[in-house]
């Protein structure tokens, strides 16, 4: 991953609804959830959420999809972890030692 599309990606769930966006997708798991449903979770008007839904498109961390008449959005879990891979892959110093705490990774896991 480029620097410039990670720091895109980066900035667009730097936002706190798109946060709030990605968390409640993370938790809907890869079926995703209707935009109905995201916006009635987050109590926000449909031209708002739309806009910020907008945004994530644009960097790829979600995907729409239709069906009938209702709109589901989809978190784009391959592109997440590829963000994290790409933060990630400089935890170590030059003697390889490790700086970053990848227990937090494995505890957060052991929740679902």
């Amino acid at each position: 991953m480029e620097l410039e599309l990670a720091a895109a990606r980066l900035a667009e769930l730097g936002h706190s609804t798109r946060l709030a966006i990605f968390r409640i997708l993370v938790k809907a798991g890869r079926q995703g959830l209707s935009v109905g449903d995201i916006q009635q979770q987050l109590d926000i008007p449909g031209s708002t959420l739309s806009h910020h839904l907008a945004r994530m498109i644009k960097v790829d961390l979600l995907q729409q999809q239709r069906e009938g008449r209702t709109l589901y959005c989809q978190l784009q879990f391959e592109v997440v972890e590829s963000l994290l891979g790409y933060l990630y892959a400089e935890c170590c110093t030059a003697d390889g030692q490790p700086l970053l705490a990848m227990h937090n990774i494995e505890l957060a896991s052991a929740k679902c």
